[in-house]
């Protein structure tokens, strides 16, 4: 019973985690990398599909991108979903090639994406410690119910704390590298 409430906090906690993760590759750095388009939608053929499957996405240079349609007709589509998105970033077509430039970030704009993440890493902290409440619980009703010894609770809340401190770790190492990346000039 223990053993399964910890698995199944380890497993979320993980989750928040990865999402965490998801969350940083939306908000770029001075660099250009190809996960940045990856919240943008395109729309093709009536259905909202990710950019990455309509077009070959490519780093030029550390300050461009390179989007090659498959369709010669997407390229106005995939400008207009870039411009429709909030990323800041402006396409410039060229016959059948986007090159999306990377702005060089001011100081200020670091700062608010320095904020940003933080702010991403603080609900991610708060969706972990939620995660380590419901396990408690979980292991409190156990108690209640006589399933387990109050050693036994001891020892799984041990388990759910150790669980909890080391995925809040994680992400505050997340967090120091996303900001040293965002300090980079």
């Amino acid at each position: 019973m223990l053993n399964e409430i910890t698995k199944d906090a380890e497993v979320r906690m993980a989750k928040s985690v990865e999402s965490l993760v998801d969350n940083f590759k939306k908000i770029r750095t001075g660099r250009a990398h190809p996960s940045i388009l990856d919240s943008v939608q395109v729309s093709y053929y009536g259905s909202m599909v990710p950019l990455s499957q309509v077009a070959n996405i490519n780093v030029e240079d550390s300050r461009m991108l390179t989007l090659i349609p498959w369709e010669k007709k997407m390229v106005p589509e995939i400008e207009k979903a870039i411009m429709k998105s909030d990323l800041g970033i402006n396409p410039n077509a060229a016959g059948d090639v986007i090159r999306v430039p990377m702005p060089a970030l001011t100081e200020e704009t670091r700062k608010g994406y320095i904020k940003q993440a933080r702010s991403e890493a603080e609900a991610a902290k708060v969706a972990i410690r939620n995660i380590r409440r419901d396990a408690n619980g979980s292991i409190k009703d156990l108690l209640k119910e006589k399933a387990i010894s109050e050693d036994e609770e001891r020892r799984g809340e041990d388990a759910v704390q150790k669980l909890t401190d080391k995925f809040v770790s994680e992400v505050d190492a997340l967090l120091t590298q996303k900001e040293s990346d965002l300090m980079e000039i």
